[in-house]
């Protein structure tokens, strides 16, 4: 008896200490939103227009996307396969399906190998490395999206290599298909990337065929409770095709351990008629003040995002209540994401 109790312990033991050292490696996780949206100083009827920026753009109830991420990691390496439905997931990717017609839910999928603990490679369709904000409503704290954003990259498709040079130095160099051509590179044409990383500030350069794009992002916190997001950018579409830049800070300020505020102000300029703004002069020129005033409460996984936008562009971009032009919009968003 005692043998078979000492080998039973033993055996307790190697259990217990095999389950502290394996790691979880299969993860399902995720996201679904819905939201309500209303203009202040334009019609909600078939006349309603929304700013130029990409997504939480449909008027009245409208659905955002339903977001599903697995994920496997190993000891060496891994993969994630991120899938998404809905009129947000359809904007997402909005360069597919080019090979399939009866459409494309793939957001992310791609496999990565660790070679070294300071090295790892990565292969397949990636979300962008350029700006601030991403696709996920669930990882913003503004619900509706920058101008920035909007005419940035959404997601590239290659190879890039990832350098973790010291604790707070990093690099990422790529080589990727024309920019959110997703599927397979039906140009022969190639992009390049390149990220410099320092504590937590992120210096981003992208050479794609069409265009060019130096983006920095980047933010401090001014306190326990005070955070400070920086995004820039710039880019320059080849063959006088057009140019953007503008700038956006994001100050958020937590309230509670539940409630947060935050505002997004941002300025956004284009020339040669490159068209985000929906307006331009005659030299194609045009520029965009948009203040952001979100508000963000948790209950549990659910994050009820109350939000006020004013769109103030250079040109009359917009219409007021009577139809006539208008340089300015005033929106209302009450958007609900739940996290899993």
């Amino acid at each position: 008896m005692k043998k078979i109790l000492t080998l039973s312990l033993l055996f307790v033991a190697a259990l217990g200490f095999a389950q502290e050292e394996e790691t979880p490696s299969f993860t399902i996780s995720g996201s679904v939103d819905a939201y309500y949206r209303a203009n202040i100083t334009a019609p909600n009827d078939e006349n309603a227009i929304a700013p130029g920026s990409s997504f939480a753009n449909l008027p009245g109830f409208a659905l955002g996307m339903a977001n599903v991420v697995f994920g496997y990691e190993g000891e060496k390496a891994g993969f994630v396969a991120d899938l998404v439905f809905g009129p947000r997931g359809t904007d997402a990717i909005f360069a597919s399906p080019m090979y399939s017609a009866t459409g494309n839910i793939v957001n992310q999928l791609y496999a990565y190998w660790n070679v070294s603990e300071s090295v790892t490679l990565t292969m397949g369709n990636f979300n962008t490395f350029l700006g601030y904000e991403v696709i996920s409503p669930s990882a913003n704290f503004n619900y509706s999206t920058s101008y920035l954003f909007s005419y940035g990259p959404f997601s590239h498709t290659g190879l890039k290599a990832d350098f973790a040079l010291s604790e707070d130095f990093s690099l990422m160099l790529g080589v990727f298909n024309d920019t959110d051509l997703t599927e397979f590179n039906p140009t022969g044409d190639y992009a390049f990337g390149a990220q410099l990383g320092y504590s937590g500030q992120y210096l981003n350069f992208l050479l794609d065929p069409s265009f060019t794009e130096i983006d920095f992002t980047g933010g401090f916190d001014l306190s326990d409770d005070f955070y400070l997001g920086i995004n820039a950018a710039y880019l320059s579409v080849e063959d006088d095709g057009g140019t953007f830049m503008g700038a956006a800070l994001y100050p958020q300020y937590a309230m509670s351990d539940s409630f947060s505020l935050g505002l997004r102000g941002e300025y956004f300029a284009e020339t040669d008629y490159f068209g985000a703004i929906g307006a331009s002069d005659a030299d194609g020129d045009a520029s965009v003040i948009a203040l952001t005033l979100t508000g963000s409460y948790s209950v549990d996984n659910l994050t009820i995002k109350p939000e006020l936008r004013l769109d103030s562009a250079s040109e009359e971009a917009f219409i007021d209540n009577d139809l006539a032009g208008s340089k300015s919009l005033g929106s209302f968003v009450l958007a609900a994401i739940y996290s899993f």
